[in-house]
């Protein structure tokens, strides 16, 4: 058997390696999909075995940035845990920390006000633009006259840190409801900023309808696919499978707004289909921003149940998923009474999605392998968690 190529995916491992999407001088082939996508971390890397320039076998190389992210939440109280927990994805933190209010909010049977539910769905959902426009940062680089996405990506961190101090880490779920509310000012601010993000989306989505050759038939996912991995979000919906945990009944009132959520564009699973998908789903987030804005500004009262400094969750177990950007993530919680959990796990959707690509990149053309890995997205630290 031939050696694998081995393959670096990222901007830091470009950094140290010449000649980034040309092999280096030990056969390791560099693929810098740019600073804003996710993949710029560079710590993950790909064996592929290969036949007249197509992928014939893969393994992904997972684990140089393992964190023990689990471990370190069991030996936290509750209080602290959230503030772990928006870090592991740090394209789409505010999840985490939502993840592990509601699941615990699950088990201690208690009810946040109304106006927290309806500014966590809004937070959510600008949390989903900001990690779609990373995604689809390479994308928008392959069509000519596109929108500058990181620049709206960076007025929607601005945003972020106009409400809560942060930039990245939000760190405002807490249990019981929100550490902030957001004044009317700010909620104009938000309504008109995805606006533009809505508008540009659409620009870039009409672009790559008037190129079809763009990422047509690469790395095709078929429902068998999903099935077999696990996979949620655009790499379901865009490969024909209608999951969306958003249309089904949560603690949260995302079903009240699903007329708002269209079907995908193409079910044709390849890269072209989940790029589509994507650009369609931040024209949505940007509707259900607007959405929850206006439900705001009809729903008063505090956004936070007061709890005493040290919570305790009663004895038992509870799960809870979300619709997270990438797909499904999960929380699992088991308590024995203490400040503390005895079990605390998480099914990160993008441990499912780069599983997939051992799947997914064979008969891919080496040519094609950054399109392919554009198109299926991860973050390092929601992997080796």
């Amino acid at each position: 058997m031939h050696a694998p190529l081995r393959v670096l995916v990222g901007s830091l491992a470009a950094g140290v390696l010449p000649d980034a999407a040309a092999p280096a001088p030990d056969g390791t082939l560099v693929l810098d999909l740019g600073a804003d996508h996710p993949s710029s971390t560079g710590l993950v890397a790909l064996d592929l075995w290969t036949d007249d320039g197509r992928v014939t076998s893969a393994r992904v190389v997972v684990g140089a940035l393992h964190r023990g992210a689990e471990k370190l939440f069991e030996v936290r109280d509750y209080r602290q845990i959230g503030m772990l927990a928006d870090r592991h994805d740090w394209q789409a933190p505010f999840f985490g920390e939502l993840g592990v209010a509601l699941v615990c909010e699950q088990l201690l049977g208690l009810e946040v006000p109304a106006r927290a539910s309806w500014l966590r769905v809004l937070l959510a959902e600008h949390t989903r633009v900001l990690s779609h426009l990373g995604l689809l940062s390479a994308v928008a680089a392959r069509l000519p006259g596109a929108p500058a996405l990181p620049r709206l990506r960076e007025a929607l961190r601005e945003q972020t840190r106009a409400l809560t101090g942060n930039r990245v880490h939000p760190m405002v779920a807490r249990i019981g409801g929100l550490a902030v509310d957001a004044d009317p000012a700010w909620l104009a601010a938000e309504v008109a900023l995805t606006g533009r993000v809505r508008a540009a989306a659409q620009q870039v989505a009409d672009l790559l309808a008037g190129s079809p050759a763009v990422g047509a038939g690469v790395a095709p996912v078929d429902a068998a696919t999903v099935t077999a991995f696990g996979l949620g979000g655009v790499l379901a919906r865009a490969a024909g499978v209608d999951l969306d945990l958003r249309r089904t009944p949560s603690p949260l009132p995302w079903a009240e707004l699903a007329a708002g959520l269209r079907p995908v564009p193409s079910t044709a699973g390849d890269a072209r289909a989940r790029w589509a998908a994507l650009l369609a789903e931040v024209v949505d987030a940007c509707g259900l921003v607007a959405a929850c804005a206006a439900r705001l500004a009809d729903v008063g009262g505090p956004v936070e149940v007061r709890l005493g400094k040290i919570v305790k969750l009663p004895e038992g177990e509870a799960y809870l998923a979300l619709e997270a950007p990438l797909g499904v993530a999960g929380f699992f919680v088991v308590s024995r009474g203490e400040k503390t959990p005895w079990r605390f796990a998480l099914r990160t959707p993008s441990f499912s999605n780069a599983a997939a690509l051992e799947q997914v990149l064979v008969g891919v053309p080496v040519a094609d392998l950054e399109v392919a890995l554009a198109s299926v997205g991860y973050v390092v630290g929601d992997i080796d968690r």
